[in-house]
């Protein structure tokens, strides 16, 4: 395939458009996502390119659009709706919860539900605590809803091809952050695996699994930790929902030592689901030390920007955590 370096951002809108462009059934819909262009200017000049008929700018209803989507998608279209920010998916639960992820069950598969939602995530914009939270785990608690954390531009486009195509309702969590870095992205149309995590970085000392922006900061933090003489593998999960076992088992086995970061809150979070998977399975023989979990702290994200950084794991944390772990520290 022929590459070229673009943003995450302009990897999800190229997505958007290939999709839309194959298949007459795919629309996209969410507040400001015509003239304006989203939120996040993800969705850009889409609407220029397709009308409005097929980028249709909602009301400020959360309810009431993630209720259209999934009739939608029921009826036989494939719409994608974004939310502004995926904190006000809340509002939504109950189309989102309620009926997408129970449709296909409740009638005894005889209906799909294929509706994408995407999730404008995170903190680090300054956007306070009811703009800024991680709540993938909590979605990802739900049977019947898939959840991805795409970390590079070319898991953004592949992931969104991925999503539109799978036929159950798949929630793609956008970090905020991640929207202007830039990476090597095919051109041609290609879906990235739901359910596979990946192998960041190579390493023997011990493993982290992170999605989205914290695989940048576990990235980094190898890196110092390489110059100490530390070796450092790092997954990049990819896929809350469903999880990659086997993958993070393999890599337990050989490094024997798990660390798990992430941003949303520590206490019921994606490290919990791993650590459990890693306890109930036969890398639990392999530990040399307790699983490490790095995440959020107890509190809603504060709009103080020095508080705002200190509330989620940054890479001197996760350095010293690791570095911990490894000397048999903790």
């Amino acid at each position: 395939m022929s590459t070229r370096e673009i943003s995450f951002a302009e990897a999800i809108r190229e997505a958007l458009a290939q999709a839309m462009e194959a298949d007459e059934r795919v629309f996209i819909m969410g507040e400001d996502i015509g003239v304006y262009g989203g939120a996040f200017g993800v969705t850009g000049d889409l609407v220029h390119r397709f009308g409005d008929d097929r980028v249709r700018d909602t009301p400020i209803a959360e309810l009431g659009g993630a209720g259209v989507a999934v009739g939608a998608a029921v009826a036989g279209a494939r719409p994608v709706y974004e939310f502004q920010f995926s904190d006000f998916a809340l509002l939504a639960s109950e189309q989102i919860v309620n009926q997408a992820a129970k449709m296909r069950y409740m009638l005894g598969g005889k209906a799909s539900v294929p509706v994408v939602f995407r999730m404008p995530c995170g903190s680090g914009t300054g956007a306070a605590a009811q703009h800024s939270q991680s709540l993938e785990a909590m979605f990802g608690h739900v049977p019947g809803l898939k959840v991805l954390q795409p970390s590079t531009p070319e898991d953004a486009k592949g992931m969104i091809l991925a999503a539109i195509d799978d036929p159950d309702p798949v929630l793609v969590f956008e970090h905020k952050l991640l929207y202007k870095i830039k990476g090597h992205v095919p051109e041609e149309k290609y879906l990235t695996p739901i359910g596979k995590a990946v192998v960041r970085r190579e390493g023997s000392d011990a493993t982290v699994v992170a999605a989205a922006i914290m695989v940048h900061k576990a990235l980094e933090a190898a890196e110092i930790l390489a110059k100490e003489g530390i070796n450092i593998e790092v997954i990049d999960l990819r896929s809350i929902r469903p999880i990659d076992g086997a993958t993070i088992i393999e890599s337990v086995k050989k490094t024997t030592r798990l660390a798990v970061v992430y941003e949303g809150v520590k206490t019921l979070g994606i490290g919990a689901e791993i650590s459990a998977l890693i306890a109930e399975s036969e890398a639990f023989d392999y530990l040399d030390a307790p699983i490490l979990r790095m995440g959020g702290v107890e509190s809603p994200i504060p709009y103080n920007p020095v508080l705002e950084k200190a509330a989620v794991p940054q890479v001197d944390g996760i350095v010293e955590g690791l570095r911990n772990l490894v000397k048999g520290r903790i």
